[in-house]
């Protein structure tokens, strides 16, 4: 940038500073040695040219900071070569990270990616983001907010742009999802081999597909191995809830082992329990779901089950990508969650 140059002699002008335009499409074209018709095609992603040629306006693109005008080219292609991606304003370490994921795809695959979270879980409010999404010119829709009444909202609003909902377990054709009700199975049966047989589950919200799914895998692996199913207890997904529950459950000695819904739910178990006089896993034993980072910092650290959220995040963004670039969606495998043992699980102490 061409500082100003200010004379300060009264009454002299000042002189305007240069101004400095951003490079431009003709611009790459001209360092390339290429048409500029050739370097929108190389932004577009086509297939149709050699290797070397697309790799050396790529880096030219790279060298001059070239950046296409995406208002510009929505007008010429009639494409906003935009995703609107919809998250719940509860977003949690998972929802966190599979979204970086879909904008890293998405930004590589040439794409824009359009924000909006839910901020509260009533309808009128999930009907008010996704035509929100819907006013932008979206070209496809990421939901990572597994709730019922969105998808009641989807339906009513007859949305017609490609779908992807993550989390979800209703059979939707356009679901990918990590397998949550495997993973609560895993979770169950580890505590069962362990030798816990009166086992509590502390599950995540009602209204939520994913709480719904591991609360079922919960109750089948109990009731399999012909155990007590005793009433879940439902919770919010917050470690104050958690904590909450912690301290009530002080007042029971009917039962040796929790699986928690979320690792959050399980700090706050766990932290009302040595509040409380009792150790983990000396007296209770806990496993939590989601294997968020700081789980394996929590004392004791936490055996949860690990859900793959970049995983998801790429799938996703891939998938909607094809579709658009009209590849026929054929369903997609779930994902098989891990169960990653630590120290917040151990054999019984005492038999009820």
């Amino acid at each position: 940038m061409v500082p100003v140059r200010s004379l300060t002699k009264p009454g002299t002008a000042v002189m305007e500073p240069e101004k400095v335009r951003a490079p431009n499409i003709r611009d790459v074209a001209r360092l390339a040695g290429v048409s500029y018709q050739t370097v929108s095609r190389v932004l577009n992603n086509s297939e149709a040219l050699r290797p070397e040629t697309k790799q050396r306006v790529l880096e030219v693109i790279d060298q001059i900071g070239y950046r296409p005008n995406q208002a510009a080219r929505a007008l010429v292609t009639s494409r906003s070569r935009t995703i609107g991606v919809l998250t719940s304003q509860t977003a949690h370490y998972g929802s966190a990270t599979s979204l970086h994921a879909i904008e890293e795809a998405a930004r590589k695959a040439g794409y824009l990616v359009s924000t909006t979270s839910i901020a509260t879980s009533d309808y009128e409010s999930i009907r008010d983001r996704l035509e929100y999404l819907m006013s932008q010119s979206i070209e496809a829709l990421i939901v990572i907010a597994p709730q019922v009444r969105v998808f009641d909202a989807i339906r009513e609003l007859e949305i017609r742009v490609p779908l992807v909902t993550l989390g979800s377990t209703l059979g939707d054709d356009h679901a990918l999802s990590v397998d949550q009700m495997a993973g609560a199975r895993l979770a169950t049966r580890h505590l069962i081999d362990l030798g816990h047989q009166h086992i509590l589950h502390l599950a995540g919200p009602q209204d939520w597909i994913e709480a719904e799914a591991r609360m079922k895998g919960f109750i089948d692996e109990v009731v399999d191995a012909d155990l007590i199913a005793y009433p879940p207890i439902l919770g919010d997904w917050t470690a104050d809830f958690g904590h909450y529950v912690g301290r009530e459950l002080l007042r029971r000695t009917d039962f040796t082992a929790i699986f928690a819904a979320n690792d959050q739910m399980a700090l706050g178990l766990m932290h009302a329990f040595r509040e409380g006089g009792l150790e983990v896993p000396r007296d209770i034993s806990i496993v939590g779901f989601d294997d968020i980072p700081e789980a394996a910092h929590y004392w004791p650290p936490l055996t949860t089950v690990r859900q793959d959220f970049a995983e998801l995040g790429r799938r996703s963004l891939a998938l909607l990508v094809g579709e658009l670039n009209g590849s026929r969606w054929m369903g997609h495998d779930q994902i098989t969650p891990e169960l990653v043992i630590r120290e917040s699980t151990a054999l019984p102490s005492r038999n009820l």
